[in-house]
């Protein structure tokens, strides 16, 4: 699976340390799958919801936090140690499946382990140990999101539609695939089983399908656009990664006469050999990858509230100061 580091201006872990958390994530999803598969095989799955216990874990260790918030007087001092001291370890962190689902098959078993670990990626980009974001309750049920998070690798990082502060003005974008080899900008372009599009160089593209014609925005400026700036940001940081363009037409066939190069059209004809390119790839996450990620992150807005524990113990710690 993929892993989703940003998505739109929540707060994300990702954001806390991105050196730390890719490599965690990989090793908790195979703990977790050979502990899910050995339940199954042995015909135990526990009676429990498909939940993450991380919130669980967090709240059993109230009392711990406020002795240590007791032990420093400023504020970035006590979050940083607080942070680097309650972190969940790897095998606190338990994925559990419900055992009253009918699962006969081990593919059945993979299809609802993905889910779970869905879940818990949209957690993590989310929430952090003193932070939450109010999430859209439409991305737990976002089909493209869920292709991009369940159907690509591991090595793979997911900005989706990421707000950026540029120049003080918020700036959102689409699709970032940050991969050991490079960055996509991705834009979708999908309505109806087997729509037709006309691709030109004016702001609109003809659209058909059937007999009824109309017009969509043209996909490729919101795309230049986003290359554009990923270009800047990433050259000023010192980064060497080429950038990719793509549409991802799933379902239609995008027609372009005199397209301009440099950018892919991956539409029903043409996208699964592409998908197929990122799936195999074996390449594990690169310094270069992670610096690239991390640059990006920098520019990105976030949106957030502490949470009620936090919230209590800050307003505590500054009364007492006073």
């Amino acid at each position: 699976m993929a892993q989703l580091i940003k998505l739109q201006d929540y707060v994300s872990r990702y954001e806390t340390d991105l050196y730390r958390y890719p490599s965690q994530f990989v090793r908790l999803k195979k703990q977790q799958w050979e502990k899910m598969k050995q339940h199954w095989e042995n015909d135990d799955l526990p009676p429990a919801s498909p939940i993450i216990k991380v919130e669980q874990q967090e709240e059993e260790r109230n009392s711990m936090k406020e002795k240590l918030f007791s032990l420093f007087k400023k504020k970035e001092a006590e979050e940083e140690e607080l942070s680097n001291s309650i972190q969940p370890n790897d095998e606190e962190i338990a994925f559990e499946m419900d055992s009253n689902q009918d699962i006969s098959t081990e593919e059945e078993l993979k299809v609802s382990f993905l889910d779970l670990v869905f879940d818990f990626q949209l957690r993590w980009a989310s929430s952090t140990i003193m932070e939450k974001s109010y999430v859209d309750n439409s991305y737990h049920y976002d089909e493209r999101l869920r292709y991009l998070i369940q159907r690509f690798p591991d090595n793979i990082l997911v900005m989706y539609n990421p707000i950026l502060k540029i120049k003080h003005a918020p700036v959102e974008l689409e699709t970032i695939l940050i991969t050991p080899t490079g960055i996509w900008c991705l834009t979708f372009l999908e309505f109806e089983e087997g729509t037709a599009y006309i691709g030109s160089g004016e702001r609109f593209w003809l659209k058909k399908w059937g007999d009824v014609e109309t017009k969509v925005l043209n996909p490729l400026i919101g795309l230049r656009r986003m290359e554009g700036i990923l270009h800047q940001i990433i050259q000023y940081a010192g980064v060497d990664l080429p950038i990719h363009k793509g549409v991802i037409s799933r379902n239609g066939y995008i027609d372009y006469p005199q397209a301009p190069v440099g950018i892919q059209f991956l539409d029903k004809r043409l996208h699964n050999e592409w998908f197929q390119q990122q799936r195999s790839s074996t390449s594990p996450i690169k310094s270069v990858q992670l610096k690239a990620a991390q640059a990006i992150l920098e520019y990105c807005q976030t949106t957030s509230f502490k949470r009620l524990q936090w919230g209590e113990q800050a307003v505590e710690s500054g009364e007492n100061q006073q």
